[in-house]
């Protein structure tokens, strides 16, 4: 289609919406999976090159956990947090290579993270709170209040999705597109400072990312705490 940026993929499947988006988000599978299994093979005890960044990468997503709800619970949650963080970054990554489109810049990908994150918490906190205990929490401390609270409460959980959703998709939109304009304008040595620019905006929305999966994470299992203060 003439009104799509050339992709290496586009050029043997199609440059249609559906062919992008499953070809890359393929390849962004892969990546994680193949960072994955180099990292872990043949690990040491004193750890060396990949390795030593995912051991450094896995502990500061415990440290960001442990600012939200402790150490305990972050390691709980790492493999969901860790995961994630590895696919919207790399998704992020691929925009930033000419020839190459982010997955996270189309809302089906962004979609589906923030409905595995909107189940997932939910189901935790129903899991450590109880069903009746986890919802009667949505009608708020005043009972008179509660037929108002629970619509409030309810719009406000599913709201969480199509934030974060599309917080994602928008501001790696905007990155692609400012890339591509600034590489039609001025195609060689100018664009290199922007390119630094957008890997450091694709971690910014990484952290945001996870650091907010954590938070709605603590919200929906820490409830009885919060009550208790």
């Amino acid at each position: 289609m003439g009104d799509r940026l050339f992709t290496f993929f586009g050029a043997f499947l199609g440059h249609s919406q559906a062919a992008i988006l499953v070809s890359h988000t393929l390849l962004t599978v892969l990546v994680v999976l193949l960072v994955a299994v180099v990292a872990t093979q043949g690990m040491k005890l004193v750890p060396r090159g990949l390795q030593n960044v995912m051991e450094t990468y896995l502990e500061g997503v415990i440290n960001m956990g442990a600012g939200v709800f402790g150490e305990e619970r972050a390691r709980r949650y790492l493999p969901l947090i860790a995961t994630i963080g590895l696919v919207v970054f790399v998704s992020n990554m691929m925009g930033i290579i000419p020839g190459f489109e982010s997955p996270t810049s189309n809302i089906n990908m962004t979609l589906a993270l923030a409905l595995v994150v909107f189940v997932y918490y939910n189901f935790e906190g129903i899991r450590h709170q109880g069903f009746v205990h986890y919802f009667a929490h949505f009608m708020g401390p005043v009972k008179i209040l509660a037929p108002l609270m629970f619509p409030i409460e309810i719009i406000s959980h599913i709201s969480r999705i199509i934030s974060l959703s599309f917080r994602l998709m928008g501001n790696v939109k905007g990155d692609d597109m400012f890339l591509a304009v600034l590489l039609m304008l001025v195609p060689w040595i100018v664009p290199l400072p922007a390119f630094f620019l957008l890997f450091f905006f694709g971690i910014l929305q990484t952290f945001i990312f996870m650091i907010l999966t954590y938070v709605y994470l603590a919200g929906a299992v820490m409830m009885e705490e919060e009550n208790k203060h």
